[in-house]
């Protein structure tokens, strides 16, 4: 089992800066590729980004590419997104995910753990 807690969600104005961080507890976390996605109301949970078990690659959504940044510590079993030049489009709740193999997120949308949430609200 792994267990997975985000924080730093917030409200930020368009343009503004925001960033994420998510602490896993359990099993060992480089065991594991992570990966956050997002869920805007009424809207399916989509993949923003992720990052393989060693960090040696990241992958992104085209929509935040550029903008936003996945990095990981396994030290300290932390996974953290930093989000730049953040749009209204980008409000969501954001969810940290842990799976073995990072095409399970990125081409299936699934994911084997999950947290449970943190709200990005991004006002115009």
């Amino acid at each position: 089992q792994v267990q997975l807690v985000e924080s730093g969600g917030g409200l930020v104005q368009a343009g503004g800066s925001l960033g994420l961080s998510c602490a896993a507890s359990g099993r060992t976390f480089s065991d594991y590729a992570m990966g956050w996605f997002r869920q805007a109301p009424g809207k399916e949970r989509d993949f923003v980004a992720g990052i393989t078990w060693n960090g040696d690659s990241t992958y992104y959504a085209d929509s935040v590419k550029g903008r936003f940044t996945i990095s990981r510590d396994n030290a300290k079993k932390t996974v953290y997104l930093q989000m730049k030049r953040l749009k209204p489009e980008d409000t969501a709740v954001y969810y940290c995910a842990a799976d073995p193999f990072i095409a399970t997120m990125r081409s299936k949308l699934r994911s084997k753990y999950w947290g449970q949430g943190t709200q990005v609200t991004v006002s115009s």
